[in-house]
């Protein structure tokens, strides 16, 4: 497909999951992008984040301002945004959804958020805004905004004093149902079933039960863990407030972002990396006990410019590479080839083997730019080529390039964003030719 049929592609998938509307006579507007039509119809934290990107990828930087817009306007005075915002919604699409928000009669008759968080990308969604626009009014609008939430994380979930965020449910991470989480249910079986399934429904209802009480939480343990690609994302975007400071001039606060962001990143390598498996694994439990199994967010810490140039080439090298691990037709599966829990098919159970296409966004600007451009390339032509074969679908199966899950999932629209950072780079690299 062309770039330009990708993008008419996305802008109508865009467009026909798009909902507006308005809450408390007028006083309230929300306008977010499902994710899919019917699978997914509530606003989603990353998933609004995700679609800030493709928005602006396609020059609609005011439905992207609209978009953040939305995800802050039912914060809470203390900083927290949950998860997902039930707009003008009586109730979850799905029963277990239910148990992820605190217990409350009033959310049967009004818009609520979920009391999970997600990885927290909303600050380079910020800030990619405001690379585009340069809209100082914007950016003053919602860096406030910005600051509750991220002390709130920091306050609430740093239980340690690490700087390491820990999720509360597997449903936090944004990969539901990621076989890392096996071990900490202690789910023994190989293949993924309804035993699964209640292990993992049954964390959210007790957190329930506990009515979401953090400190309350935190001692009984029953799942608590510090997983990769949400710290990897924490961090990420420690820096990314950082650059928004110092923007509208907040030097201390600047600082203070910064020093975070550091501390994150050492805490990352010092409690994640094995350095005889070359690899950054969840850890779980008081102890953070390693979970030695390989998703691609093994990957996800070698974007951190603080880390060690070493460590990252051994951590690519290692597993990018490997043949008996990522290595697939349409890159990158969800879990090792040669892990037991691999299932490149279809099923409830997602994220235990097939392609989705944030693995492939996620890691596209740490291989264009260190020198991966084959690599770089291929992830952006790998999504081309299953647009093609099988539509915006939720994922993808790894070999055949098949479609799974919810239709018209938005995505793969992400992809705009990876075709417009490699034009940019070659435009760079021939103006300073």
């Amino acid at each position: 497909m062309t770039d330009k049929e990708i993008g008419d592609k996305t802008r109508q998938v865009l467009y026909e999951n798009m909902i507006k509307g308005h809450l408390d006579g007028g006083k309230t507007t929300f306008h977010y992008t499902k994710p899919s039509p019917g699978t997914y119809p509530f606003q989603f934290f990353w998933d609004t984040c995700f679609h800030v990107f493709i928005l602006t990828a396609l020059g609609e930087h005011n439905m992207a301002k609209e978009h953040l817009y939305s995800l802050f306007a039912m914060q809470k005075e203390d900083g927290f945004v949950g998860h997902m915002i039930y707009w003008d919604r009586l109730k979850p699409g799905r029963f277990a959804d239910f148990f992820q928000s605190k217990p409350s009669f009033k959310h049967l008759f009004k818009s609520h958020m979920s009391a999970l968080i997600q990885p927290p990308l909303v600050a380079q969604a910020v800030a990619r805004v405001y690379e585009v626009t340069g809209d100082k009014a914007f950016l003053s609008e919602m860096l406030p905004k910005l600051k509750k939430y991220y002390r709130w994380l920091a306050r609430n979930r740093d239980f340690q004093g690490d700087g390491l965020l820990t999720i509360i449910s597997p449903f936090e991470s944004g990969m539901d149902w990621k076989p890392t989480f096996d071990v900490v249910v202690n789910f023994q079986e190989k293949k993924a079933d309804w035993r699964l399934f209640i292990k993992m429904a049954g964390v959210d209802f007790r957190n329930f039960l506990n009515n979401y009480n953090l400190k309350k939480v935190y001692k009984k343990g029953y799942f608590l863990v510090k997983e990769v690609g949400l710290n990897t994302i924490y961090a990420q975007n420690l820096n990314a407030m950082a650059g928004l400071c110092k923007e509208l001039g907040e030097e201390k606060e600047a600082g203070a972002f910064k020093r975070l962001g550091e501390q994150v990143s050492r805490s990352i390598l010092e409690v994640m990396y094995d350095k005889k498996d070359a690899a950054f694994y969840d850890v779980y439990g008081k102890e953070n006990t390693k979970i030695k199994i390989l998703t691609p967010t093994i990957f996800y810490p070698v974007v951190l410019k603080s880390l060690p140039k070493e460590v990252k080439e051994k951590v690519i090298t290692k597993h990018f590479f490997n043949s008996e691990e990522f290595d697939t037709p349409f890159p990158i599966p969800s879990v090792a080839k040669n892990h037991p829990s691999f299932d490149p098919t279809a099923s409830m159970y997602i994220w235990r083997g097939p392609t989705w296409i944030l693995n492939n966004w996620f890691m596209h600007q740490f291989l264009m730019e260190n020198g991966y451009e084959k690599e770089s390339n291929r992830l952006i032509d790998s999504i081309r080529n299953l647009i093609e074969k099988s539509g915006f679908r939720e994922y993808y199966n790894p070999f055949t390039g098949e479609g799974y899950g919810a239709k018209d999932f938005t995505w793969a629209g992400l992809v705009l964003d990876m075709i417009q950072m490699e034009k940019k780079r070659t435009a760079e690299a021939s103006y300073q030719s």
